[in-house]
């Protein structure tokens, strides 16, 4: 079984063939991000290994395909990149849904208290000798309400973390979990009860067509003022132009980004020495209360090792002809972009 892997880097690499020698698959890496004009290297291979950036549209699905490659296996838990509907009756796919609730979770938590204690600027400050305290004063997160879209395995962690600090917890979801609220202590509200009645907002939900820009002007002007937003989930959950205008007026007092709508050309990669040409990321950047972060919330060696042990057992299943535990497939009129776990 020959597995070719896109998009990948010296950590994936490393962590992949550590993990292989359980396996025997043959890997090959290649650093390019899955394109219509880089398909061509799948020639040869039985397997594509995939990331959040790679492009697994129509046209690419159906290069794959000519090219006699038999499984798409996303090393990650989201899916939005891969065109469902074109690989159905051609290519299988398979995900990892969980690799590190834990790791997500407390990176949330991280970014959370990083903002509204500004130790951000302290740092930056400390490291030019200036260790005054005036634009430095936050506030505690113990009774504030943290308000969550979506209840789900990051969710959860998330939520036991937050009571350790007394907050109080309401949440949304499409399909609420009362036994666990009430068991864990959170209440389930409406979206937009959810919006009005949170000190932070955290965003822990797929990205559907239902929720595309979940965040935007309406939703902003509903939520309190001085309201936190953070999202660790997926970049198009917000608007980012209608957050801007929320920060520059001051009805949003800070977020927290390890995500960003438009961040396949510059997360993951280096752009320190030759800048970048995204305006909008420019200006998030530059506000002194929105803390952004590339998309690693999930970068553990536990997530890792997760990611490629679920990953290659996914492969192997595949291979032993069993029932895929991981795999996705188009339903035609469900929600989540006409995608549903086959297994669930």
């Amino acid at each position: 079984m020959k597995i070719a892997f896109f998009d990948s880097k010296g950590y994936d690499e490393r962590i992949f063939k550590i993990h292989n020698k359980n396996f025997n698959f043959e890997l090959r890496f290649f650093q390019e991000r899955l394109t219509e004009q880089s398909a061509v290297l799948a020639k040869g291979f039985d397997v594509v290994c995939i990331f959040v950036a790679d492009d697994a549209s129509e046209l690419v699905v159906n290069q794959l395909y000519s090219f006699g490659v038999k499984l798409i296996a996303l090393r990650c838990a989201g899916y939005n990149n891969v065109n469902f509907e074109a690989a159905q009756g051609k290519l299988q796919v398979v995900h990892v849904p969980a690799y590190s609730p834990n790791s997500v979770a407390e990176f949330t938590i991280l970014m959370i208290l990083t903002l509204i204690r500004k130790i951000h600027k302290a740092y930056n400050r400390t490291r030019d000798l200036n260790f005054a305290l005036q634009g430095l004063l936050g506030y505690d997160l113990c009774n504030k309400t943290v308000g969550l879209i979506g209840t789900g395995r990051i969710a959860r962690v998330f939520i036991e973390i937050l009571m350790g600090f007394k907050c109080k917890v309401i949440a949304y979801d499409l399909y609420p979990d009362h036994d666990y609220a009430q068991k864990v202590g959170f209440e389930y509200m409406s979206q937009e009860d959810v919006f009005k009645n949170s000190d932070i907002i955290s965003l822990h939900c797929p990205l559907t067509r239902d929720n595309h820009y979940l965040i935007n002007r309406e939703t902003l002007n509903i939520m309190r003022d001085d309201v936190i937003i953070v999202n660790t989930g997926r970049g198009k959950l917000i608007n980012t132009l209608d957050l801007i205008d929320a920060l520059k007026t001051g009805k949003v007092g800070g977020a927290a980004l390890d995500v960003y709508e438009e961040e396949n050309e510059y997360f993951y990669e280096d752009f320190s020495l030759k800048g970048i040409g995204d305006d909008v990321l420019s200006r998030l950047i530059m506000f002194p209360n929105v803390l952004v972060t590339s998309h690693q919330a999930y970068f553990t060696e536990d997530a890792l090792g997760n990611i490629a042990t679920t990953t290659l057992g996914n492969i192997q299943e595949f291979v032993d002809q069993k029932t895929m535990t991981n795999e996705l497939a188009y339903v035609d009129g469900t929600k989540g972009w006409g995608v549903k776990r086959i297994n669930d």
